[in-house]
């Protein structure tokens, strides 16, 4: 195995939360039991083996299944490539609208998580067609890409929920900043605007800055937020905005996938002193 792969499996014993339904919902119980609530997500993108998308969709049925049966506090997370995005917009959709349905009748909340610019219209497209139905779905948007303050306007207008965090994928030039600073200032950006016009919304983030931000701007429009974290990144923080009751959800990917979302998530990393807090922090 190449280095990368060693590091990778180094962190994903804090980042994932297992390989199997299973293996996430017990780690999803044990946060639970410190007041941390979770979102789910079922590891794998890109899918183009109807199959493979088939699996999936029924992977996440089972998990809200048991969830509800298991009293698991939290949501779930989905990807439109894992559900046929890159077969067909309408192979997407019908996945989609199958599993928030039915997370519905469960009590159970369903994000569609953000992918490459290019998928962008048609996830969207496809959450808003759901909003009309349903309000038990909200969607991630990504402070990284030029566009994102006016999509959030757009699904605002719609009352829609929204997740905002900084974003995991490639850069390009004319779609994304380019520089960390041009992402942090967008996400503050985004985040003001949600606090005066947005419905319900999370700020996804490690960052103590956009951290504290959201804090103030919470006092100062007497109005409560959700924080979102990734598993085994800074315990320490979400534990402490709970205790200052805070409603913090814990990101909790699994499944066989862990390698390459762990390597992502690496490059993602702001600075080595996150990944450092990530092996030492209990």
């Amino acid at each position: 195995m190449s280095l990368a792969g060693r590091i990778g499996i180094i962190f994903a014993r804090k980042w994932i939360g297992g390989t199997t339904v299973s293996d996430a919902l017990g780690a999803a119980a044990k946060l639970n039991a410190v007041g941390e609530k979770v979102i789910i997500n079922y590891l794998g993108e890109e899918l183009t083996d109807k199959a493979k998308v088939s699996k999936t969709v029924r992977t996440y049925i089972e998990i809200i299944r048991r969830m509800k049966s298991e009293s698991i506090n939290g949501c779930i997370a989905v990807k439109p490539t894992q559900l046929g995005l890159n077969i067909s917009y309408s192979e997407f959709e019908s996945n989609y609208e199958k599993i928030v349905e039915y997370a519905e009748r469960m009590g159970i909340f369903v994000w569609m998580d953000m992918e490459d610019y290019i998928t962008i219209d048609r996830s969207i497209k496809a959450y808003l067609h759901v909003l009309k139905k349903r309000r038990n779905a909200g969607i991630c948007i990504q402070s990284k890409l030029l566009r994102s303050y006016q999509d959030i306007k757009r699904i605002s207008k719609h009352r829609g929920i929204i997740r905002l965090v900084k974003g995991a994928y490639a850069s390009h030039y004319g779609i994304t900043y380019m520089k960390k600073t041009g992402v942090d200032n967008n996400y503050l950006k985004c985040m003001n605007y949600l606090f005066k016009s947005g419905s319900k919304f999370m700020v996804a983030t490690h960052d103590d800055k956009m951290i504290g931000q959201a804090r103030r701007l919470e006092a100062r429009a007497h109005r409560r937020t959700m924080f979102g974290m990734l598993k085994g990144i800074r315990p320490s923080l979400a534990r402490a905005l709970i205790a200052e009751h805070e409603d913090v959800y814990i990101y909790v990917p699994f499944g066989e996938e862990w390698l390459e979302y762990s390597l992502r998530r690496l490059k993602e990393l702001e600075h080595s002193m996150l990944i450092l807090r990530s092996l030492i922090s209990s």
